[in-house]
């Protein structure tokens, strides 16, 4: 076939030349410098199409093109079946299918229509060439840090019980060097994400000015393509080492294309040959970890001269910044609004802050030993951090004046403060006291009790509290009655006598309610 993209800078001076001057194909095709066979094909179409000269005003190439060509498509080599690239691309983004495997279900659909393997993947290939171009990144010395987690994990067999649990590995690889940090963490959250950067600062030396990691949850509170929120947390600990957090694009594994390589290399080189040993401790792994990962990054290149290990000291090791005097200590930030009891719950725990500060929102900054309370950036309380589920800790500075001085209560200074008033007031607080299950309960009772002092001179009391225990009731409710109606001031009835009671045999007795 003719090269239709070269005749087709001439389609209109061939028509013009075949309709208009009448010319012959041979001598067209010697004007215009093109084959004789592209000038037959190209008035045989126009004569199909019903073409004739002058064409339509307005008409350019395109449109010509599609006029004359409508069905124009491209066909395999020899009558073959072309593979749909598209479709292989896709295909492969699948965990496990490979290119052999999907060029067999070709071969399969299409037999002897169908090109072998090589003619195949070079299609794909050629296809490949044609998408969207990949930018090939120049990394600078000490720049970035590009962190995730293998997506493979190590078991770890409890020695007491045979429980078998799981341990992430994190992987972190500077962007110049290609040197290697690797660990195993328990989980991939906050606490164990921010240990394993601290530990990788102090495994390279220094401190990158970037650190690209993924938008997992431990690092970004809020995805986003464009504005991802970091995790205070995560943030707090790049503001200690002076660096600066820019996580990946979602789905965009080319941003962290050094991390995923990372990923793959620890995997083979590392986790693979552990594939057959059993561990039964996190530190035991971590040893290991560290064995292998100074062969991996003392092995030399293929490509390229030297390894990672003379890489990094070339390159990045100069670059990179000088770590603290100390190490970061990790802080779990959390946002909390004060109850009417003037305490905060965080873990499972209550604490309190200055009584003034109900309703008001705070910021927890809480660490492994401690509990900050901050309010518009101002520390309001500290407390030493309580691992006591359900339990309270409570500053008495941060209560009020009325609830310091109901919390100064005890049994001991409420029965003394009885004993003051006389042996009956004493004895019926201590009944009080000791009726209800938790002594504090009974509180409220034995201070209203006391205060009917105030309202009614301290001997009146005793003699109403005498007389409430004579009749076996010792409570609030009937002193103030016997008060409130004046029978504390008058003497005891005396004991009732056997005797005086009928003898009948319906008649129990009082000797049958004891």
């Amino acid at each position: 076939m003719p090269n239709k993209r070269l005749a087709m800078r001439h389609t209109k001076e061939i028509l013009r030349l075949k309709f208009e001057a009448k010319l012959s194909h041979r001598k067209i095709a010697r004007s215009l410098n093109i084959g004789v066979g592209t000038v037959s094909l190209y008035s045989r179409r126009a004569t199909e199409v019903g073409l004739s000269w002058p064409l339509s005003p307005g008409m350019s190439d395109n449109d010509l093109e599609q006029l004359l060509f409508p069905a124009a498509v491209v066909r395999g080599r020899h009558g073959r079946i072309e593979p749909d690239c598209a479709l292989i691309h896709q295909e492969l983004k699948r965990k496990g299918v490979t290119r052999q495997l999907l060029w067999e279900e070709y071969k399969q659909a299409h037999g002897n229509a169908g090109y072998q393997l090589s003619q195949y993947c070079g299609y794909y290939r050629d296809w490949l060439t044609k998408q969207k171009r990949s930018m090939r990144r120049i990394h600078q010395a000490g720049e970035k840090l590009f962190v995730d987690y293998s997506g493979a994990t190590m078991p770890i067999v409890n020695p007491d019980t045979g429980e078998i649990r799981s341990a992430e590995i994190f992987v972190a690889t500077l962007g110049a060097s290609n040197y290697t940090f690797a660990m195993a963490s328990w989980s991939q959250r906050k606490a164990d994400w921010i240990d394993a950067h601290v530990k990788a600062f102090e495994f390279f030396g220094g401190v990158p000015e970037i650190v690209v990691p993924d938008q997992l949850r431990s690092a970004v509170s809020k995805p986003c393509r464009y504005e991802p929120v970091i995790n205070a947390s995560y943030q707090h600990m790049a503001s200690h080492y002076k660096t600066a957090i820019i996580p990946a694009r979602p789905l965009k594994p080319k941003d962290k294309a050094k991390a995923e390589n990372a990923v793959l290399i620890v995997q083979r080189w590392i986790l693979a040959r552990l594939r057959h040993q059993t561990f039964f401790t996190l530190a035991d792994l971590n040893i290991t970890i560290k064995i292998l990962l100074d062969d991996l990054n003392q092995r030399p290149f293929k490509k390229l001269p030297g390894s990672r290990l003379s890489q990094f000291e070339l390159l990045d090791k100069p670059a990179l910044r000088a770590l603290p005097d100390k190490p970061y200590e990790y802080i779990e930030f959390k946002l909390a609004r004060i109850n009417i009891d003037y305490h905060f719950e965080f873990d499972k725990h209550y604490y309190s802050v200055p009584h003034n500060l109900v309703k008001s929102q705070v910021e927890i900054q809480a660490t492994r030993d401690g509990v900050a309370v901050f309010f518009k950036g101002e520390q309001v309380a500290r407390h030493p951090r309580s691992q006591r589920l359900g339990g309270f800790t409570t500053d008495a500075n941060d209560m009020p004046e009325a609830h310091k001085r109901h919390q100064a209560w005890t049994p001991e200074k409420l029965i003394s403060w009885a004993k003051r008033i006389g042996t009956s007031t004493q004895e019926l607080v201590t009944a009080l006291l000791q009726k209800k299950r938790h002594p504090e309960q009974a509180y409220r009772a034995c201070l209203g009790l006391l205060n009917l002092s105030k309202q009614y001179t301290p001997a009146r009391l005793e003699a109403a509290c005498q007389r409430a225990l004579h009749i076996n009731e010792p409570k609030l409710k009937n002193v103030k009655l016997i008060l409130e109606s004046n029978m504390d001031q008058l003497p005891l009835p005396l004991a009732q006598q056997k005797n005086n009671t009928e003898t009948h045999h319906n008649v129990r007795g009082s000797d049958y309610y004891h």
